[in-house]
C-alpha cells in the first residue's frame, strides 16, 4: 500500500492557492481515479482506492501546511506504511510554473511542510513530486506569494503541471523513481 499526499491548506480561502498545489493533485487523482475521501481522521481528509492495480490512500492533511507530518505520521503508523511508501506532492518556488522535480529523496530545501515531515517521520527518505510556482516577484513577501493565486497564463501552465504530476505518480507507484526522473525531471 502506499500512501500519497498532497500539502495544502484547508479552507476555501487557501483554495487554488501556489500553496496548494499538492490538494490541486489530489483532487485530480479522486476524479481520475474515482477515489473518495471519505474518512476524516488523523488530523486530514483521505480515501482508499486503486490506482495502476496498486491499493493506495490519497491524504489531504488539514493541519496547515507548517504541521502536515503530524497528519502523515498518523495514517502511515496507523496503516504501517513506511516512509519510502509515502508519496509527497507539494509546491516549490524555485522551479517555473508547472514545471516538476521529482526526488527518491532529500532535505526540505526550505519547504516548512517537508520540514515538519522530516521532523515526524524521522527520515529524509520519502519520494516527493515538486511543481513548481515560479519565483517570487522581488518586492514581495514570500508568505504573500505563495499564498497568491495563479494568473490565467500560469494556471493553464499549471493545469499541464498537474496532468504530468498524475502520469509521474504511475511511475512513482511502479517503485520506477529513475524512469519518472528521466522523463519529469526538467520538462
Amino acid at each position: 500500500m502506499k500512501l500519497i499526499v498532497g500539502l495544502g491548506n484547508p479552507t476555501v480561502k487557501y483554495d487554488k492557492t501556489r500553496h496548494n498545489v499538492g490538494f490541486e493533485v489530489i483532487d485530480r487523482l479522486v476524479d481520475k481515479y474515482n477515489i473518495s475521501l471519505d474518512v476524516s481522521k488523523h488530523k486530514g481528509i483521505y480515501g482508499k482506492g486503486k490506482i495502476e492495480g496498486l491499493t493506495v490512500i490519497l491524504l489531504k492533511p488539514m493541519t496547515y501546511m507548517n504541521l502536515s507530518g503530524e497528519s502523515i505520521r498518523e495514517v502511515a503508523n496507523y496503516y504501517k506504511i513506511l516512509p519510502e511508501d509515502i508519496i509527497v506532492i507539494y509546491d516549490d518556488i524555485n522551479l517555473d510554473v508547472g514545471r516538476l522535480r521529482i526526488r527518491e529523496k532529500g532535505s526540505a530545501g526550505g519547504h516548512n511542510g517537508i520540514k515538519n515531515i522530516i521532523s515526524q517521520l524521522g527520515t529524509e527518505e520519502f519520494p516527493r513530486i515538486r511543481i513548481g510556482v515560479g519565483m517570487k516577484p522581488p518586492k514581495m513577501e514570500l508568505v504573500d506569494y505563495v499564498l497568491s493565486r495563479f494568473s490565467q497564463e500560469e494556471q493553464s501552465l499549471m493545469d499541464q503541471g498537474y496532468e504530468r504530476a498524475c502520469e509521474a505518480l504511475k511511475l512513482l507507484l511502479a517503485d520506477d523513481i529513475p524512469a519518472a526522473m528521466n522523463q519529469f525531471n526538467g520538462k
